[in-house]
């Protein structure tokens, strides 16, 4: 039998990188987490963790095992609900979303969760994908809509993940141009005739991405800024900073002196979904919004 306490102290020395650092989180001592570690090992015959004195590392077999304490801390708060809603008659329902996103597809989905379940308590929390999906894997969000680029779900998506990944929309990027630019009337432009512009840009990993796509175009970006917010960065290219790369649905609300033109393929992509835990689709509200939500973007590409 796997002790469900040493799976819990496993998945804060997996995300703390440290048995110091992890104790810390859990209020025990170091010694008590590691005694925690080593009987998990002894009882799985296994190795869990790689030790050395820069921290350690999880084994293929550790990853296994915090993809399992995520599973059941899952489960346990699924419980934890269900249990009170036997109390209360009523359920709880836990949103994370980036900031574009849920401004884009939330409200209206939202609209139709409360006409259908207005018993339900909602909860919205803003966070980047980074942040939200642990959260769904742990149980402490029952959906998260995020995003990636052209990479893996931030965590990772796989068998052990704990992840169901819905896909919702593609949302490719614009370069947006200062009014006067001498580019400002192309129809499509390709990356590499902006290698000599300066850059602000709305998010840093926008940053990272667009470093990739240059690299691949043959230059190295000039950033002159980079800020957590998109507006903002329309608003610094508006007054003459430099150039920036918007996704399309954080284009709006309008910003004046401004050009807004496509890149040319390969186009840089944001990748919209939901992230849920698959076995929670039992849960009526949750099968609810997950439903409103795919008909607001279905709704979005018809448009």
């Amino acid at each position: 039998m796997i002790d469900v306490q040493r799976l819990r102290v496993l998945r804060a020395v997996a995300e703390h990188g440290s048995f110091n650092q992890a104790a810390g989180a859990l209020r025990l001592t170091p010694s008590a987490v590691s005694q925690h570690v080593a009987a998990l090992e002894r009882s799985l015959g296994t190795q869990v963790v790689a030790r050395s004195t820069r921290g350690v590392t999880l084994t293929p077999a550790g990853r296994i095992m915090v993809g399992a304490a995520e599973s059941v801390a899952a489960e346990l708060a699924h419980a934890r609900q269900q249990v009170d809603r036997l109390g209360t008659g009523r359920s709880r329902l836990t949103v994370a979303t980036f900031t574009s996103g849920g401004r884009l597809l939330l409200p209206g989905a939202l609209g139709r969760l409360t006409a259908a379940h207005p018993d339900t308590v909602l909860h919205v929390r803003e966070g980047e994908p980074e942040d939200s999906l642990p959260l769904v894997r742990q149980g402490a969000v029952d959906l998260a809509l995020a995003y990636r680029f052209d990479g893996p779900l931030p965590g990772g998506q796989g068998p052990h993940s704990g992840l169901q990944w819905t896909a919702l929309l593609e949302d490719p990027l614009h370069v947006v141009l200062p009014a006067g630019h001498p580019l400002a009337g192309r129809e499509a432009l390709d990356l590499a005739e902006l290698a000599a512009e300066p850059w602000v840009l709305g998010c840093l990993k926008t940053e990272a991405y667009l470093r990739r796509y240059a690299e691949r175009a043959g230059f190295a970006p000039q950033v002159r800024g980079t800020t957590t917010d998109y507006f903002f960065a329309r608003s610094l290219v508006a007054a003459g900073m430099g150039i920036t790369l918007v996704p399309s649905i954080a284009l709006t609300p309008h910003v004046p002196g401004l050009h807004i033109v496509p890149i040319a393929p390969p186009v840089p992509t944001r990748h919209i979904g939901i992230a849920t835990i698959g076995r929670r689709r039992d849960h009526p509200p949750l099968t609810t919004l997950v439903h409103a939500l795919r008909e607001q973007a279905a709704a979005l590409n018809e448009g």
